[in-house]
């Protein structure tokens, strides 16, 4: 297994399918209701940081023990999805007076679902590609 390329087909899939999130969805949702926590603009720096060490775990700690197996991948895909977005949201929830916990849920399940899903259309390109 290339781990630099599954880094980078990860990277690519789970992005694409979150751009969906982040363009279509989020803006609506969370201006209304955490738009009064929402910096003005995205921090970029931030923002890559997150994917590439996002990434850096989905390929150590999923795409790595899964390697060839669907099904495995898209359970450790979930769990591992469902975990960090938890790690983030639940904390948040924790922590901040005014963090709605619709906003909690719904991140769950999209943190669940992205990855998950992401994992099991990076196993199968990585088969297609003979990885």
């Amino acid at each position: 297994m290339n781990i630099f390329f599954t880094f980078l087909l990860s990277a690519l899939v789970f992005t694409v399918l979150d751009l969906f999130w982040l363009v279509k969805v989020a803006p609506h949702l969370y201006r209304r209701h955490i738009g009064h926590l929402m910096a003005e603009k995205v921090n970029r720096i931030g923002a890559l940081l997150f994917y590439v060490l996002y990434h850096v775990g989905l390929v150590v700690f999923v795409l790595l023990p899964a390697q060839g197996k669907l099904f495995e991948g898209w359970l450790l895909g979930s769990l591992f999805g469902l975990v960090t977005y938890a790690t983030y949201d639940i904390t948040n929830l924790a922590t901040l007076k005014a963090w709605p916990v619709k906003i909690t849920v719904i991140d769950l399940l999209w943190g669940t679902f992205l990855t998950g899903v992401s994992t099991v259309i990076t196993l199968w390109l990585m088969g297609v590609f003979g990885l």
